[in-house]
């Protein structure tokens, strides 16, 4: 019997970021599989990946956006976060079992006291179940194994940790700003063992991550209605327009340097260019060419010339 062939579904050329709203329940790869029966993109990955148990803000980059990634893992993220105190998992979330336990119960007035301790460069320990590789083998893998995983405590920045309200004598609300690395359960662990209890994380929301913020939301169930109405065969152009951003939109904290025609021609080669106008840089780590508002590539400045080292196909 002949095998049937199998019809392969066209790719589609997009390039720029979708900043999903991920619901509770689901893993960032199953966000991101949907994401890809809709729009079916040549190329997709998201910017840091989101707990099924958590909520909220997943950058998926499409086509070009991709080689600017980095630049948005890099960037500050913003969590509002639960913590229920009197017991510690060995997760340090819901999804773990409870290892220790404390009748007390801090009042606003000692946890907004002990916050400053948690601000700034600190000391963290992550959590033993975590990504982080140990021998060559995930940290949760080994924790799952039932092997007493031991992490060493790195440093990390935590630009603001403030008290947003108390639920009730069992549960406060948190907003974290803080940088690359991490952990929001180690904070609701250690805030609980420097209030002289215990704490876990019952709920989690990432509202922002670089550049993207709340208001560039989308929710996922109305990006599925809107595809849902599409007529067979119907461009998906109407859905690029609505819901992706310009890959130009993850490199706002970047130095911009707009060249000319010829020059943005030349540096696409992989050529250095000798910037003019009063305004240019002389010398910068990171920076990204432009023409007519349009990414050229990303490089550096150096004595006054850019450098490109990721171009755009744009």
């Amino acid at each position: 019997m002949a095998r049937q062939k199998q019809i392969k579904r066209k790719k589609n050329a997009i390039n720029g970021w979708l900043v999903l709203d991920k619901p509770y329940g689901i893993t960032s790869n199953e966000a991101l599989g949907k994401i890809k029966r809709i729009f079916s993109p040549q190329k997709v990955g998201h910017a840091g990946t989101l707990d099924p148990r958590a909520s909220g803000l997943l950058p998926v980059a499409f086509g070009e956006a991709t080689k600017t990634v980095p630049f948005v893992m890099d960037g500050r993220k913003v969590y509002r976060f639960e913590v229920a105190w009197g017991a510690e998992t060995d997760t340090d979330d819901t999804e773990g079992e409870v290892i220790a336990t404390s009748q007390a119960r801090p009042d606003a007035d000692a946890i907004t006291a002990v916050l400053g301790e948690f601000t700034g460069t600190i000391m963290q320990v992550p959590p033993k179940f975590s990504a982080i590789r140990v021998a060559g083998e995930r940290a949760y893998d080994l924790a799952r194994d039932g092997e007493d995983v031991e992490l060493d405590a790195r440093p990390i920045d935590v630009h603001r940790l403030d008290l947003v309200e108390c639920r009730d004598a069992d549960r406060a609300v948190f907003e974290a700003e803080c940088g690359k690395g991490t952990y929001v359960r180690a904070l609701a662990r250690d805030l609980g063992r420097r209030l002289d209890t215990r704490g876990h994380v019952t709920s989690l929301r990432r509202l922002l991550v670089g550049p993207f913020g709340e208001e560039d939301l989308i929710d996922l169930d109305d990006m599925l209605a809107a595809a849902a109405e599409l007529e067979d065969g119907e461009s998906i152009e109407g859905l690029v327009e609505e819901f992706v951003l310009p890959v130009r939109e993850a490199m706002d904290a970047l130095v911009e340097v707009p060249v000319s025609l010829d020059d943005a021609a030349r540096i696409r080669k992989g050529m250095a260019v000798l910037l003019r106008g009063r305004e240019a840089p002389l010398n910068t780590h990171v920076a990204f060419a432009s023409h007519a508002g349009v990414p050229v590539a990303i490089g550096s400045v150096d004595k006054g010339r850019f450098q490109p080292t990721r171009v755009f196909n744009l």
